[in-house]
């Protein structure tokens, strides 16, 4: 059983002065966390995909409780002045005591552009996969657990693979039908499944958008496009190589990994993307909740190995991590780097080995469930 969700307490904070908006993948809990705040008698929560609550919306007929929830809202066109209207219609006086919060299956930081701004008026907080923390973790059989039955709260709680395998089947196709459809001006969805369900292949390799181009006929840009699009929606990140320039670091090439990391078979790739949505949950925890600029990359320079993922702080590195699946010999790049970067911490995380120490230069080799139970568990 899951403990609280880490972002509980940060949402009933930032509700007693703005609006509060929480994206994050199709299932991965929102509905559930938001729901956690009303008592047994409220009813003020109202999803733009159900046609009754459609109408209440649309109507203005808005539930007289302390707090609504408008779930799928932006899927409404107008749903940023609509959602300004109302909150600009209170007074400051009450705001603490009607509170408004607004969940959807996409970035909403992206869909709230154009129209008027909202800018000032919410929080924005990601809501990702369940992590190690979030389900008590307290030993190796809790990360297995994880790289099995994904940190979507459904399947993970029925503690069985065929559920996995069943909800996973319906999800890509439910995000395509649903959710891009509605939001998105594609035509060629049949396509776009397809790039979809490609995608695993690609984990956790340079990404080449023309190899994938030349795969499914169609033109560069309209693969770029169709990325974007599912970046948008929570089904897949990307991350840049570490280049000491974050305005740089967009221009160069680039990985990705998928929230859902069961899409991905190979062990060892499953293991580093399982990794790579704990640290960019890190990353998002740092952004939302403490302010800070956090972002999560990799490092790759010609005719060197490359490392795993690297968290930079304000640009500057503040991990260097590897992920392997044994405790075999230390990554020979950690040497350099850590003669370039000597404030920045270094770990060589492993999924089956049993080592576990500080090496003569600083690395750490440890499992990874004593990474994440020992050097962040509040946010990862």
């Amino acid at each position: 059983m899951a403990k609280q969700r880490h972002l509980h307490q940060q949402i009933a904070d930032d509700l007693k002065r703005k609006m509060v908006f929480l994206g994050g993948p199709r299932q991965v809990g929102k509905t559930t966390l938001s729901q956690s705040f009303f008592s047994k008698s409220d009813t003020g929560y109202l999803n733009w995909d159900i046609p009754k609550h459609r109408d209440l919306i649309l109507s203005s007929e808005l539930p007289d409780t302390k707090l609504i929830i408008f779930d799928e809202i932006h899927k409404y066109k107008k749903w940023r002045n609509y959602l300004k209207g109302i909150y600009d219609g209170m007074k400051a006086d009450v705001i603490s005591k009607r509170q408004i919060l607004v969940t959807g299956s996409a970035r909403l930081d992206y869909y709230r552009f154009g129209g008027d701004s909202l800018q000032g008026r919410y929080n924005y907080l990601r809501l990702l996969p369940l992590s190690y923390d979030e389900i008590k973790g307290s030993k190796k059989n809790d990360v297995q657990a994880l790289m099995v039955l994904s940190g979507f709260p459904e399947p993970f709680f029925s503690e069985s693979e065929k559920e996995l395998r069943r909800w996973s089947r319906e999800y890509i196709q439910r995000l395509i039908k649903e959710d891009i459809s509605g939001l998105e001006a594609t035509s060629d969805l049949g396509t776009l499944e397809v790039l979809a369900k490609s995608l695993p292949l690609y984990v956790g390799s340079p990404l080449s958008i023309n190899n994938l181009r030349e795969n499914l006929q169609v033109a560069h840009k309209t693969v770029s496009k169709w990325i974007a699009i599912l970046e948008r929606l929570y089904l897949v990140f990307r991350i840049t190589s570490f280049t000491g320039n974050l305005i740089k670091s967009v221009t160069k090439e680039q990985k990705l990994y998928f929230y859902n990391w069961t899409y991905v078979n190979d062990e060892s790739m499953r293991f580093e993307n399982l990794v790579a949505v704990h640290l960019l949950k890190y990353c998002y925890w740092q952004e939302d909740t403490q302010g800070f600029n956090y972002t999560l990359h990799f490092s790759k320079q010609k005719n060197s190995p490359e490392v795993d993922f690297v968290v930079c702080k304000n640009d500057e590195p503040e991990m260097f991590i590897e992920a392997k699946l044994s405790d075999q010999e230390i990554n020979p790049r950690f040497a350099y780097l850590k003669t370039k970067y000597p404030k920045a911490q270094f770990f060589q995380l492993h999924l089956h080995g049993k080592k576990d120490f500080k090496s003569a230069d600083g690395v750490r080799v440890c499992p990874a469930h004593i990474f994440f139970d020992d050097y962040a568990r509040t946010s990862l």
